[in-house]
């Protein structure tokens, strides 16, 4: 299912013809529908799962036409959610992800109000913020190219989930595998450094002024040592939007899903039977 979309889609759960909500997931820079693997099961028991992999990574297609930009992806996923007439949907999007939710967001709103449901934001992208060093060094291209060749994608993969999760020690052989995988062809290097190049958005002030806007129950889940989007971004996301809460778990980095699958399975459960 991807409508001639540069997107990888699968579904898992019931078909949306059912009645039951749908689940949109985006994942962050980098990554792929392997970050959610832990919640998905669990996800595709209650609702129809729609899991993507954002044109460039994962098994998406990778075209050189240097549309990489948050707003690019938005516009697609936007797109998958009409075309797929996927109702009562819920967006959840970890870090750059995050901002592309936010951004479908604002697009259902203008056009489809009534299909969006419900956010959940896990250590997303917002607001103007420093650059992580590994999205930073991205930005130059020649370098970032030729640290993943002769470094290897592994080797690179393994530092940057070490710096960025609470405890290193526990990144595994199998994550490292799980992200570096799809990002080991030159074309996806090149999609990669094409993301970073266009991370911040052009329009991010018109786009955050907007946030305001989005009435809908939104979970804000965060980890407390989040070296990539610090904790602030959370707290002025759960401020600003009308209808949020914030849940930060503690002893966890910028990546609750996976350092904390069961306790981050129970703050999304609690949210999703409570704003059901």
């Amino acid at each position: 299912m991807t409508f001639g979309l540069p997107l990888h889609v699968e579904t898992l759960g019931p078909d949306p013809d059912s009645g039951v909500d749908s689940i949109v997931l985006v994942h962050g820079y980098g990554g792929s529908s392997f970050s959610w693997r832990y919640w998905t099961p669990l996800l595709a028991k209650r609702a129809h799962v729609v899991l993507v992999d954002m044109k460039g990574f994962g098994s998406a297609p990778k075209p050189d036409d240097g549309q990489y930009g948050p707003g690019h992806q938005a516009e697609l996923i936007y797109r998958l959610i009409l075309q797929a007439d996927l109702q009562r949907v819920t967006l959840i999007g970890h870090s750059l992800g995050g901002g592309v939710a936010l951004g479908v967001a604002l697009k259902l709103l203008d056009s489809e109000p009534g299909r969006l449901k419900r956010l959940i934001l896990v250590a997303s992208a917002a607001y103007k913020q420093r650059l992580p060093p590994f999205v930073a060094l991205a930005k130059y291209r020649r370098l970032a190219s030729t640290a993943l060749r002769i470094l290897g994608t592994r080797f690179v993969i393994r530092h940057v989930l070490k710096s960025i999760v609470f405890d290193a020690s526990a990144v595994s052989d199998d994550q490292v595998l799980g992200y570096a995988e799809p990002l080991s062809s030159p074309k996806a290097h090149r999609a990669l450094i094409d993301t970073a190049l266009a991370i911040v958005p052009p329009d991010l002030g018109q786009m955050t002024a907007r946030f305001e806007e989005l009435d809908v129950p939104t979970l804000v889940l965060w980890g407390r040592q989040d070296r990539v989007v610090p904790l602030w971004v959370g707290e002025r996301l759960a401020d600003q939007l009308p209808d949020a809460s914030l849940e930060v778990l503690e002893n966890c980095g910028h990546m609750p899903a996976e350092e904390l699958p069961e306790e981050s399975w129970e703050v999304l459960r609690r949210f999703l039977d409570h704003r059901s």
